[in-house]
């Protein structure tokens, strides 16, 4: 995978936390418990997507751009995206569009409960 920095680079954000969904093989970064970003790996290991949420307008503009930017795969392809893990999306605008989908994610909770999340 191209962006082998993305399990430091995610993890390093307040609160994250990381798990793997062992029903769809799927390493998944939250926050406040909710789903900011995900790995999807094949039944041998390998990742085939990485999964992102955006602002609707903004992931069509980049599914226009980029070809390696598909609707979000096994999600709502409204606000969710699926970039190839091998493609030409540079590392700073990968890491800008994860950076939008945490806060994004995090901007859905109430301001008391961003708080709470941000504290621990």
């Amino acid at each position: 995978m191209k962006y082998a920095w993305i399990d430091e680079y995610l993890l390093q954000k307040p609160a994250v936390t990381k798990d793997l969904k062992q029903e769809w093989n799927w390493v998944r970064y939250m926050i406040g418990g909710k789903m900011f970003a995900a790995v999807l790996l094949d039944w041998s290991g390998v990742p085939y997507y990485i999964n992102l949420k955006l602002e609707p307008a903004e992931g069509e503009l980049m599914r226009q751009q980029w070809p390696d930017i598909v609707p979000g795969y096994y999600s709502n392809k409204q606000h969710w995206n699926s970039i190839k893990p091998d493609g030409d999306v540079p590392d700073e605008l990968m890491k800008a569009m994860l950076d939008k989908s945490y806060e994004l994610v995090l901007k859905g909770f109430s301001k008391k409960k961003r708080e709470e999340i941000l504290s621990c």
